[in-house]
């Protein structure tokens, strides 16, 4: 092989090693992932390509000779646009549209691209959720304001912890014990009725649906160990979350 040719290589293993990174650093399922590389390695001239992902590493090469490419995902969100943006630029460089130059121009621009809502927006949507939530689950009108607060309040100081402490689960165990306070203090002042309806409600904006049905999706598929991983990390969300409200009703009752 010349230089070219390695050079060539090398830059196609990158694309889709980015390709990929910007999926799974979002959202993406394991599954998606694979076939999203191994679909762009094709488009280029590598059908025998290979990867194999799981949600903190991604392993790629362009056939069994090639020593294997490896990325560190060392941290996730949620950013479904991103996903869309990277299925459809895999979807143009599939059908000839775009170059693999074209392609990497704008893989880049979406990797550098802030989320689509900024966090105040991001806050108040929980708080909506959160008191639609609680009308949904057969609560009042009066407990749907208190929830809306609540929610809100829980969601930006599960936001916050986060990015201060950057340990998922003691963001969210504080996040939950602050919603169950809140919604303790808020029933007892008369501003709401019905303290179970108000946490239930307040807490569903950090339930962790898409983690969870991620984890079905990918066992469905037969990726065991990322399937089993991302059940694993919901269900310590969910601990996290449960443990927070009985820590704080364990207290005040």
């Amino acid at each position: 092989m010349n230089n070219a040719e390695s050079g060539t290589t090398y830059e196609i293993i990158d694309l889709c090693l980015l390709a990929g990174k910007i999926m799974l650093q979002n959202g993406a399922e394991t599954y998606r992932v694979e076939d999203t590389m191994t679909r762009m390695a094709a488009s280029l001239g590598f059908p025998g390509a290979h990867s194999y992902v799981t949600p903190t590493v991604i392993m790629f090469t362009t056939s069994r000779t090639e020593q294997p490419k490896l990325f560190r995902i060392a941290e996730r969100t949620t950013d479904l646009q991103k996903v869309a943006e990277v299925n459809d630029i895999s979807r143009r460089l599939s059908q000839r549209q775009i170059t693999s130059a074209q392609a990497r121009e704008r893989l880049a621009l979406v990797d550098d691209a802030a989320h689509a809502y900024p966090a105040w927006l991001q806050i108040v949507a929980a708080a909506l959720a959160g008191g639609c939530f609680t009308i949904m689950f057969k609560g009042s009108f009066s407990d749907a304001l208190p929830a809306l607060l609540v929610s809100g309040l829980g969601y930006a100081a599960a936001a916050y912890l986060q990015r201060l402490v950057q340990i998922k689960f003691f963001a969210e165990l504080t996040a939950s014990s602050l919603i169950g306070l809140l919604s303790f203090l808020f029933v007892q002042a008369g501003i709401g009725v019905e303290t179970d309806k108000i946490i239930i409600g307040s807490v569903m904006p950090l339930v962790p649906g898409l983690l969870i049905t991620n984890a079905v999706r990918d066992l469905m598929a037969g990726h065991l160990i990322s399937g089993l991983s991302k059940g694993a990390e919901a269900f310590l969300t969910a601990f996290a979350i449960g443990t927070g409200i009985g820590l704080v009703l364990s207290f005040v009752s």
